[in-house]
């Protein structure tokens, strides 16, 4: 087989996935994979992949990758730059003009109507725009994962529109918000939620209340990098008994080495607290939060679940 593109992320994952395939039932050439296979990989490979490189490798990939059962994983680049990249090959593939004939807001269009409403996890990069992200919001109803992003507060605001829609709702990632109401809406409309991850913020005894009383469920909870009252964590420590990860790293207003909350702490596998700590009196007048610190936030949920 000749293949017509250099698709390095396809065929690293085409090797990992189907080679038990191919060896059993004797298929000599990857247009022989199946469909259910295909889509399989398909889902794996990316957007940048699966637009830019697998419809060009045969006959047989280019029909699949229309498949809107391909299109259930959206997870964009986080990088502007990365999506301006993405942008002009589309535009230079299409033999467009001008930016203009494919804006951002756009693109995402086009991405979201690939899925035909199959989309279950999306992740956005943080420019994303407010017009993009509705269409997001109403075009998605089975999602089960969703990462606005954590410094894009149009994301919160739409979350909290059309929250009461996402019914299959597992995981979700927020920026700078009011958690209280959130946690609220979530427990009310999402029966199966198991994971948020909110760095970055102010959590007090009455956002660890709400949290406690709507999310009792709650296996995975981050709240990395932000401003968290030893009150707060121990409230959640006794109320949340089924969680396997908390990661309350790097925060002000509890000690690391607490005795009570290491105590309480015992029984969660992944307990992280290292870096947080409580400030001298004297330094509270010129007390701020550094959230710019990018390179800290790392995705540890793993997207691939379903």
């Amino acid at each position: 087989m000749t293949w017509s593109c250099t698709c390095y992320p396809c065929l690293h994952i085409i090797h990992a996935y189907s080679l038990n395939f191919l060896t059993l039932n004797y298929a000599t050439k990857w247009e022989d994979l199946s469909t259910d296979l295909l889509v399989d990989i398909f889902n794996r490979v990316g957007i940048e992949s699966l637009l830019l490189d697998v419809p060009l490798v045969c006959k047989s990939w280019y029909k699949t990758s229309l498949n809107p059962m391909c299109w259930q994983h959206l997870i964009f680049p986080t990088s502007y730059f990365k999506l301006h990249q993405i942008l002009n090959e589309m535009l230079e593939r299409l033999e467009m003009k001008n930016q203009e004939d494919l804006s951002f807001t756009a693109f995402v269009k086009f991405i979201v109507n690939r899925s035909c409403g199959n989309a279950i996890i999306i992740k956005l990069p943080d420019c994303c725009t407010e017009e993009a992200l509705e269409y997001f919001a109403k075009q998605c109803p089975r999602l089960k994962a969703f990462d606005g992003g954590s410094y894009n507060e149009l994301t919160n605001c739409v979350i909290q529109k059309f929250i009461c829609k996402w019914k299959n709702l597992e995981m979700l990632t927020l920026g700078k918000y009011n958690l209280k109401e959130i946690v609220t809406q979530i427990g009310l409309h999402c029966n199966n939620f198991i994971s948020l991850s909110a760095p970055f913020n102010y959590f007090g005894k009455n956002e660890a209340f709400a949290l406690v009383s709507s999310l009792p469920k709650l296996k995975y909870l981050d709240l990395h990098g932000g401003t968290l009252d030893k009150e707060a964590v121990v409230m959640i420590l006794l109320g949340c008994k089924k969680l396997v990860h908390l990661d309350v790293s790097n925060n002000f207003g509890f000690n690391e080495d607490d005795f009570e909350i290491l105590e309480l702490a015992s029984h969660i596998p992944s307990f992280i607290c290292q870096g947080s700590y409580v400030k001298p009196d004297w330094q509270y007048a010129d007390y701020a939060v550094d959230h710019d610190d990018l390179d800290y936030y790392t995705d540890y949920y793993d997207y691939d679940l379903w």
